[in-house]
């Protein structure tokens, strides 16, 4: 899908064609799309393309004509039947003329320049309309590692009692998660770095306290995601022995109660052999059948008294 954006009267449009000073936001396009684009503004189809690949690194690429940035955003995906996160790439292709952007899905980083939620955005403003997606960028990063630590926090509530290895799956994956976070971060940072020395982008003295809150974004959560990491691990590890020691404490209290109700099993077993009934204690009396109950209550209580003295219940 093509949609071409150009600011009109200081407010965002959507346009039926893109012209100089405009944006064309490019999500999943086709390879119609892909071709019309190449073909009109001289752009490499392999750099249009390589926002794609879910699997490309992140990159500055400098052409005669165009700079193309590829970094990686977050984004939500379903695994094992559950909402997690994970990152795509996506390009901003700068031209002469206009800004290109490239990505597999629509994503809350660009939705908000489409809507006209981001302050001071001017599509023929190309470098900080670029510091601009950057540092959204940024921030979307922050904001889904603190619905991480959430998560995180209410799966470790469940497994203070629990037996089960679900919510150890669940924080495995918010670990590969964290992981990727970590990764994508990184690789964003280096061409953050890359960015600010190539010469093809201009800077402007106006953008430099905007390029600097990007990095400091940028690095936060990096920050932010190292820590969380670290948590996870140790915490994995912690309630790993958690459960097992949950299992034991269960795998105690049965074993208790089995040996109390063997008592009176083993005595009703006696007395249900088939022996001489003059041999057997309380036969021949019309109270027996009570007697050898109440004998058999009054030792498994007294078993069980010592027992729970012994915390073994």
């Amino acid at each position: 899908m093509m949609r071409v954006f150009r600011t009109i009267d200081g407010n965002i449009h959507q346009i039926s064609e893109a012209q100089e000073g405009s944006w064309v936001a490019l999500t999943d396009p086709t390879a119609t799309e892909l071709l019309e684009i190449s073909e009109k503004y001289n752009i490499e189809s392999d750099d249009l393309r390589a926002p794609l690949d879910e699997e490309e690194r992140s990159r500055i690429v400098v052409e005669d004509n165009y700079t193309m940035i590829l970094v990686d955003i977050p984004m939500i995906e379903e695994r094992n039947e559950k909402e997690w996160f994970g990152t795509i790439p996506l390009g901003i292709v700068v031209t002469e003329s206009m800004i290109f952007t490239v990505c597999l899905e629509d994503t809350p980083v660009l939705k908000a320049f489409m809507d006209g939620r981001v302050r001071n955005f001017f599509t023929y403003m190309k470098t900080r309309f670029i510091l601009q997606i950057l540092y959204k960028n940024a921030t979307m990063f922050l904001h889904y590692l603190r619905i991480i630590d959430k998560k995180s926090g209410e799966v470790e509530n469940k497994l203070h009692t629990s037996m089960r290895n679900q919510e150890l799956i669940e924080l495995l994956e918010l670990e590969k998660s964290l992981v990727f976070f970590t990764t994508s971060l990184r690789s964003n940072e280096v061409v953050l770095e890359k960015m600010m020395k190539i010469e093809s982008i201009k800077h402007y003295p106006e953008d430099e306290e905007l390029l600097e809150d990007v990095i400091i974004e940028n690095k936060q959560a990096i920050e932010m995601a190292n820590i969380y990491s670290g948590i996870l691990s140790g915490m994995m590890d912690a309630f790993a022995s958690v459960i097992s020691n949950n299992l034991n404490i269960v795998m105690k209290f049965l074993a208790t109660v089995t040996i109390v109700m063997s008592i009176p099993t083993m005595i009703f077993s006696a007395y249900g052999m088939n022996l001489n009934s003059s041999g057997m204690p309380f036969a021949d009396s019309p109270y027996g059948f009570a007697i050898v109950i109440a004998i058999s209550l009054v030792i498994s209580c007294i078993v069980a008294l010592i027992f729970s003295k012994k915390n073994l219940f």
